[in-house]
């Protein structure tokens, strides 16, 4: 059994669990969600698409697939919420829990409102086992492109990617480089912050993080992110501060006010140029005043996660990965 059935596994129904390991499909470390709906078919997503499997294992069509019931979704639930009934309560108003090993399970039903908010989901009919994977290296050989050796700090920068485009596997990996410091390069590491709002970049668990963000890396879990940023800040003396998907009007003034103090931003944005940003009229404020000085587009060309331009803001010009070198751009 792989790591990640052994992480995963503890979560999953037994009869599902079962399943899993009957799968003539591709192996664990290919898959990307598992889906449980309440009478709709067991799916499971990959690297090479979705299909369905039958109670015996086999890819079968979706008329032919396992359909989960109410009691693989309440034992699902049971396993899920062992842990703390009110961590998870808190949990399931934001939609989803960690689990070890830095792996998200998404949840669905129906939503109690009170006062204009969700204060929690009941009669649960969905669950989403998103899969983390943690792939060390990737931001490595453009780590330099983000670096201002001359005043021996980083670059505000901005990683652009449309949604599954792999953004957010290369932060991770960029927040570890430069927290570790690479040799090669000439640079020991910097004090990074984290602000993880939806438990993405580190992934922790109880406050713990399960992926790897750097020896220098102070991680804040489950906080907004505007909110987030302010309180490292004050409070962690960072150098560097790191956050996920930043577009609203909160998050835009935040990053102006953690620039002001002298810490670098390292953020993500969904879009695949910077013209769709511009679009955006909080991150166009930010591009038009050049307040990001790099930033990297990734995108599909040769899969999930191909860097395909770096651009230097503040000579608002860029160079095209796939023209600048014949060798294959990594993928996440």
């Amino acid at each position: 059994m792989n790591r990640v059935m052994k992480e995963v596994g503890n979560f999953l129904p037994h009869r599902i669990r079962s399943i899993l390991g009957r799968s003539t499909g591709p192996p664990m470390g290919e898959i990307e969600e598992i889906r449980l709906r309440l009478g709709r078919p067991l799916a499971l997503h990959g690297r090479s698409g979705e299909f369905f499997l039958s109670e015996s294992g086999m890819i079968v069509t979706a008329a032919e697939a396992y359909r989960p019931d109410g009691a693989d979704l309440e034992k699902a639930l049971q396993l899920l919420s062992s842990s703390s009934l009110y961590a998870f309560a808190e949990e399931l108003r934001n939609g989803y829990i960690t689990i070890p090993g830095g792996h998200r399970v998404g949840l669905c039903g129906q939503a109690v409102v009170e006062k204009g908010r969700v204060v929690r989901l009941k009669h649960i009919t969905g669950l989403n086992y998103r899969i983390a994977r943690q792939i060390r290296g990737v931001a490595l050989p453009y780590v330099k492109f983000f670096l201002d050796y001359r005043r021996r700090r980083v670059c505000h920068s901005l990683l652009v990617a449309p949604p599954r485009g792999g953004k957010t596997t290369f932060l991770r990996d960029l927040a570890r480089c430069l927290s570790d410091g690479v040799k090669e390069l000439g640079f020991s590491g910097f004090k990074v912050a984290v602000v993880d709002e939806r438990s993405e970049i580190a992934g922790s668990f109880q406050g713990i993080p399960q992926l790897d963000v750097g020896e220098r890396t102070d991680v804040l879990d489950a906080c907004p992110k505007a909110e987030g940023m302010m309180m490292l800040l004050r409070s962690m003396g960072p150098e560097v501060i790191v956050t996920d998907e930043i577009g609203g009007s909160e998050d835009i003034a935040a990053i102006e006010e953690v620039i002001h103090a002298g810490v670098t931003v390292v953020a993500t944005a969904h879009g695949s140029s910077l013209a769709e940003l511009r679009a955006r009229p909080g991150l166009r404020r930010l591009l038009d005043e050049q307040v990001f000085e790099r930033a990297a587009i990734l995108g599909f060309s040769r899969g999930a996660g191909t860097v395909e331009q770096l651009c230097d803001l503040k000579k608002e010009s860029s160079t095209s990965m796939l023209e600048r070198s014949p060798k294959r751009s990594r993928q996440l």
